[in-house]
């Protein structure tokens, strides 16, 4: 189960618990209860290492698309050398060098800004998912010593 799917789980138990009459608590097995908790924290480390993961990720999409910008504009420029020499052809080489540069700088500026997006995205859905989680382990902390 995954770390949402175990806190509705104890979202369930405590909505399905009998009730103390007179007061807003229910009555919670401790050891079903603790049993999802101790799921939770194993399951954490992965989503912290999915985060991770996606960090790396993005840092080799990044190194990837420099060095593939770089060996463009590196062939660009021996194109270009090529064709200095050709009077009606260097005009056209000039254009079509840094069309091939400025495309190049662009794709690589596209795949940055994916991946920072993708990175960010999977990282607030991992912090979203901890805040949940830590309200949630809050409240029940609370009303299992008795504080709203």
């Amino acid at each position: 189960m995954s770390v949402l799917e175990l806190i509705d789980e104890i979202e369930s138990i405590i909505e399905d618990s009998s009730s103390v009459p007179f007061s807003g608590k229910v009555v919670i097995d401790k050891e079903e209860l603790l049993e999802i908790l101790n799921e939770i924290k194993e399951k954490l480390p992965s989503e912290i290492k999915q985060a991770n993961w996606v960090k790396e990720e993005q840092k080799r999409i990044l190194a990837e698309a420099q060095k593939e910008a770089d060996t463009i504009v590196l062939e660009a420029k021996n194109h270009l050398k090529e064709l200095i020499e050709e009077d009606e052809v260097t005009k056209k080489a000039k254009d079509r060098a840094e069309e091939v540069v400025t495309k190049a700088q662009n794709n690589a500026k596209e795949i940055r800004l994916g991946s920072m997006e993708y990175a960010d995205s999977i990282l607030m859905e991992t912090q979203e998912n901890l805040k949940e989680l830590i309200e949630v382990l809050d409240k029940n902390r609370r009303e299992l010593r008795g504080v709203k």
